[in-house]
């Protein structure tokens, strides 16, 4: 994979360096490019709880749950999928185990269009029991 084209101005340019390996199949793009004059929208960490404020009881729907959140705040901003740049997801006591899950609803929520992502692995999140966080930088058109 090398660079994609953007097929319009407002489009995100996904690039993957041959050079670098593939990140696809971990469920992230190497780069992403934002085109120039672009607005930028940051949506603030999205945990998983559900529509009544209850946090999910372990690590696969809490992850299930954030992403669903991410898409609900994506959808209240007018914004969708394609325009994420970049993710930030926080993972407590991340061990590779948790890779499949994680990779399964990134690939699930985006496709074959992957932001940029940056896995931070955490002691603890803001309210216990919190083992998942998922923030995104998303370019409005």
């Amino acid at each position: 994979m090398g660079i994609s084209t953007a097929a319009t101005a407002q489009e995100l340019t996904i690039v993957n360096p041959p050079n670098l390996g593939d990140p696809t199949p971990n469920g992230y793009s190497t780069a992403v490019i934002v085109p120039a004059n672009a607005r930028v929208a940051y949506i603030s960490g999205q945990g998983g709880f559900d529509g009544t404020g209850a946090l999910l009881p372990d690590f696969a729907t809490q992850v299930a749950q954030a992403y669903a959140n991410l898409g609900a705040a994506l959808e209240g901003i007018g914004a969708r999928p394609d325009q994420v740049a970049k993710l930030t997801v926080f993972v407590v006591d991340h061990d590779m185990s948790k890779l499949g899950v994680l990779t399964q609803n990134v690939t699930a929520m985006f496709g074959d269009r992957l932001p940029a992502q940056t896995l931070v692995p955490v002691p603890k999140l803001a309210i216990d029991p919190m083992l998942f966080e998922v923030e995104a930088v998303v370019v409005l058109e």
